[in-house]
């Protein structure tokens, strides 16, 4: 479970429970540098360690580009790398966001370990709806996720 707070375009900041492990950690994302025509843009953050890890945080550093404009496909592609605390390494990190349509977009996410999967619809007022396919050494889990702005 997450809450995270806009304490301005550039920062975000939050919280983080993970029932399973009884662990409260922090949420930070600060955009260093905006993107631009030809730039990607720089974020660095903190979140927990990767999904399987009981506990653990990670530290990442992310570039990250909106390509529509470049190559006609609604596509934001992401690298970077995070050190994760759970096993003591840096490991190199990627995905990409895919915008299907007014509402629907999927995310895929690689950790360094495994691939993610998410299908989200943005429906009413912010209201967020998902599907989430989190694989795990081979092993694929279902999910929802809910999200909502205020």
């Amino acid at each position: 479970m997450t809450a995270t707070y806009a304490v301005s375009d550039r920062l975000a900041l939050g919280l983080e429970y993970n029932p399973e492990a009884d662990d409260l950690g922090l949420l930070a994302n600060w955009r260093v540098l905006d993107e631009t025509e030809t730039r990607p843009a720089l974020i660095l953050g903190t979140s927990s360690d990767r999904i399987g890890t009981r506990d653990g945080r990670a530290y990442f550093a992310t570039l990250s580009k909106n390509v529509e404009g470049l190559i006609g496909l609604p596509l934001s592609p992401y690298v970077g790398a995070a050190f994760g605390e759970a096993d003591d390494e840096w490991e190199l990190i990627g995905g990409t966001q895919v915008r299907w349509a007014e509402g629907w977009s999927s995310s895929h996410l690689y950790d360094g370990r495994n691939l993610h999967h998410v299908i989200d619809r943005q429906v009413e007022s912010g209201l967020r709806i998902g599907l989430v396919i989190a694989e795990q050494d081979g092993d694929h889990y279902a999910g929802i996720s809910l999200g909502t702005s205020l």
